[in-house]
């Protein structure tokens, strides 16, 4: 999770990757990321891997996949996690501390 300036709220790896070049990797990806504007996919070639995005008011969530999974099941997989996380903090009155304003996707 990162923010419109390019802050990393939240980074979580599968992979092993070295502290040193964690922060470049995200500065990189989440350049790529930014600098695409909405009217363009949320799935974005990156190295070995590929990127698919969502962005919900100033925050954005990038995960990275491999060639085998599915790009589509990724990006609902990220709109439902943001859903749970809208839901269980709405409940019990508390705000996300990510500068999340709202999880609720656009109507198209």
């Amino acid at each position: 999770m990162v923010n419109k300036q390019g802050q990393t709220r939240l980074s979580k790896y599968y992979e092993q990757v070295e502290l040193g070049k964690r922060a470049a990797l995200e500065a990189d990806m989440v350049r790529g990321c930014l600098a695409r504007r909405k009217e363009e996919c949320s799935f974005v070639e990156y190295k070995d891997y590929k990127l698919v995005y969502r962005q919900y008011a100033a925050l954005f969530i990038v995960v990275g996949i491999t060639e085998n999974e599915n790009e589509l099941s990724i990006y609902e997989l990220v709109h439902n996690f943001v859903e749970v996380l809208d839901k269980y903090f709405s409940r019990v009155g508390l705000t996300l501390q990510l500068q999340v304003v709202m999880f609720k996707s656009e109507k198209r």
